[in-house]
């Protein structure tokens, strides 16, 4: 028997779900409800991928995360309501080189891109009146063609939008 040992992002990964499983997390319905408030606004702190290190793609991430949640709440901005805040902890691009068998012999990627974070509703005195958890998972070929220069930029751009698109679905509808 073979024992592989997980990677440190693995690890991170397996160990915030297994919290999330045992509880003391927020759930969507732990986010209130806005009783017909639209949200005054809604931004995106990448504060935390600038302390690790990931600048440049981290304000490309804030840019098209900020982007896409606009177009996603669009209907739900604009209000004297609480605002909506992202609070991005962590982003993995692994590299890809097109697909890979993994020892199958069959085609197919299987490296994936992950975006984790958190939906705050912040009130206008800057206390927090409810979180959301929320990861995201996309196949790494979604940002296209492995071998394009701009494949990886496009990468951030979908995950951000396929976030946004999620936290809307997951977050309480009046």
């Amino acid at each position: 028997m073979r024992v592989r040992r997980l990677g440190p992002l693995v690890r991170g990964l397996a160990a915030g779900l297994a919290a999330l499983a045992l509880g003391g997390a927020a759930l969507a319905g732990d986010f209130p409800n806005l009783n017909g408030e639209r949200y005054a606004d809604v931004r995106v702190d990448v504060r935390p991928l600038i302390a690790q290190g990931n600048g440049p793609q981290a304000e490309a991430l804030r840019a098209d995360l900020t982007a896409a949640l606009r177009r996603s709440f669009a209907d739900r901005l604009g209000g004297r309501g609480p605002s909506l805040v992202v609070l991005i902890r962590g982003l993995s691009l692994p590299p890809y080189a097109g697909g890979q068998t993994m020892g199958r012999g069959i085609g197919g990627g299987t490296q994936t891109d992950y975006l984790d974070g958190e939906a705050l509703l912040v009130g206008r005195r800057g206390e927090v009146l409810g979180r959301h958890p929320q990861l995201t998972a996309t196949p790494s070929s979604y940002g296209g063609a492995w071998y394009d220069p701009a494949s990886e930029r496009r990468r951030v751009t979908v995950i951000a939008d396929i976030y946004a698109e999620w936290l809307r679905r997951q977050l309480p509808v009046d």
